[in-house]
């Protein structure tokens, strides 16, 4: 399902009855993305943006094998903002999430589960692909003129979920053929470091222009 579209299209439908309208430019922990909000009471409006970021991530070691990590992020979000003491509010609602963790393991001695010449690849991504989300934050999409806004607070992403492989390379058949049968010890290995990431942080900072 097109989860960026969807939203775009809901926006739109409601944002015809709106008080008032904005859009602003945002970075942080979901990527460099656009909001577009409006307006639907005095102290209540709603939001949805898009956003998204490629880069190098913290590289990942288990037993005897060194992972080099690549992080593809891809959100999508629609949120009610409350605004009850002035440009101080609650956000909350749904991500689209369509992050993921790009994994490569080579072995780092020779008692690795893997032979040398050979390496692993593997997916993180997260159980919930459309996940709630809880936060706070100053500043309102839709204000009228030139102002800031951040964005402080939590997806419940849900335990990520990793897919692990071997691809043997240039590495003896036989040795490699053997080491197939280690692959789902190693990649509970992985699973166990990862699963604690249970909660996204989302934090952003941005400019917002407002009619």
């Amino acid at each position: 399902m097109n989860y960026g579209k969807w939203m775009l299209v809901l926006a739109l439908g409601t944002a015809g009855s709106a008080q008032a309208a904005g859009i602003g430019v945002k970075a942080g922990t979901t990527g460099v993305g656009v909001d577009l909000g409006w307006g639907i009471a005095p102290t209540l409006g709603g939001r949805v943006g898009i956003a998204g970021m490629n880069f190098t991530a913290a590289d990942i070691d288990t037993n005897n094998v060194h992972y080099e990590s690549k992080a593809k992020l891809g959100n999508a979000n629609l949120l009610l903002d409350w605004s009850p003491l002035g440009p101080f509010r609650l956000s909350g609602g749904f991500i689209a999430n369509n992050n993921k963790l790009d994994l490569t393991g080579t072995p780092t001695s020779g008692t690795a589960p893997i032979p040398a010449g050979s390496n692993l690849s593997g997916t993180v991504k997260p159980d919930r692909s459309f996940a709630p989300y809880l936060g706070v934050g100053y500043g309102n999409v839709w204000t009228k003129g030139i102002n800031f806004y951040f964005d402080l607070g939590v997806m419940f992403q849900g335990t990520p979920q990793l897919s692990l492989s071997l691809n043997c390379g240039t590495s003896n058949p036989a040795q490699c053929a053997a080491a197939q049968s280690q692959v789902e010890a190693e990649r509970q290995r992985v699973q166990d470091k990862v699963d604690k990431y249970k909660l996204f942080p989302v934090g952003s900072v941005g400019i917002t222009i407002g009619f």
